[in-house]
């Protein structure tokens, strides 16, 4: 009998868990365990206050893990240096935001290129990987375009384009149709899913059941833990004992745990940095993200 091969990880928690400091401290997410392979398309859900936010900052490499290890294509990212995170964000995962934070002094084009300045792409290779990019989400007859003329769903085809022009392992999305109308998110989701048909490995927060829907798996938040949907599509829950990893699904596990995170807390904003909140420490340093550049600052709304 021929033995199906299993992806290999490019998410794992082992006992990650985060606490604010206080006073009072806030244990925001309890010890969890979560595996997410390579071509999975997995949707987080959970109300507000949950710790969605934290979980995000987390996978973003926006925080440390306060206790437990964090690996990301098996680098252990939650004790490396912050050098070493960067260039892990610029190469490795492509965020899409509700906001889309684009310069709007600035083409889809330019401000697909701008990713590329983090991952120090040769400046003579950028327009055409902006453009190819473009192209794979349907938008390359826009390419000269400013935000101000694209409707929303073309300006999140920009923020997803330009989340995909580094060919990342990951592609994380904070909420990515919270900013469109039902036509319109249905569309972007179908985009979504075909990326994830042509091998993206897709983590998706939502607060929106169709969006979740349209995911293989679904993990849910509630109070700071993680667990399964019960009707998962494919992939499935890992009920393997002390959280091994299973089959193509992995898993998500969480144990103890009283407090949540208060509404809002953990949550990124403000507009200069390479994801809104942070100082930009991506290799390095050049330009601004999102807003720098052009003195325009927008604010991350928050799920």
């Amino acid at each position: 009998m021929t033995m199906t091969a299993v992806a290999p990880p490019v998410i794992r928690l082992s006992a990650v868990a985060y606490t604010y400091a206080g006073p009072p401290p806030v244990r925001a997410l309890l010890p969890t365990d979560l595996v997410i392979r390579r071509g999975e398309h997995v949707a987080i859900t959970g109300p507000s206050g949950s710790g969605k936010s934290t979980l995000l900052n987390l996978l973003g490499l926006l925080d440390r893990p306060t206790e437990g290890l964090l690996e990301i294509d098996g680098i252990d990212v939650g004790s490396a240096s912050e050098r070493d995170r960067a260039a892990v964000r610029a190469h490795r995962i492509g965020f899409v935001f509700q906001s889309f934070h684009l310069l709007p002094h600035r083409t889809a084009a330019e401000n697909v290129m701008l990713a590329q300045v983090y991952a120090d792409m040769p400046r003579r290779r950028r327009l055409g990987a902006a453009l190819a990019a473009l192209a794979q989400v349907g938008l390359e007859h826009r390419a000269h375009a400013l935000p101000t003329a694209l409707s929303g769903g073309e300006r999140q085809r920009v923020a997803i384009a330009r989340a995909l022009v580094n060919h990342p392992s990951l592609l994380l999305c904070d909420e990515p149709t919270g900013n469109l109308d039902t036509a319109t998110t249905r569309e972007l989701t179908d985009l979504l899913v075909s990326l994830h048909e042509g091998g993206t490995t897709l983590v998706i927060i939502t607060h929106n059941p169709a969006v979740a829907g349209r995911a293989e798996r679904r993990v849910t938040i509630r109070d700071g833990q993680l667990g399964e949907s019960p009707d998962d599509g494919p992939g499935g829950q890992d009920d393997t004992p002390g959280g091994q990893d299973g089959g193509h699904g992995g898993q998500a596990r969480s144990s103890g745990g009283q407090d949540g995170l208060p509404g809002g807390q953990g949550e990124a904003a403000g507009g200069q940095d390479t994801w809104p909140g942070r100082p930009d420490d991506s290799p390095g340093g050049r330009d601004t993200w999102p807003g720098g550049q052009d003195g325009e600052h927008e604010t991350r709304q928050e799920g």
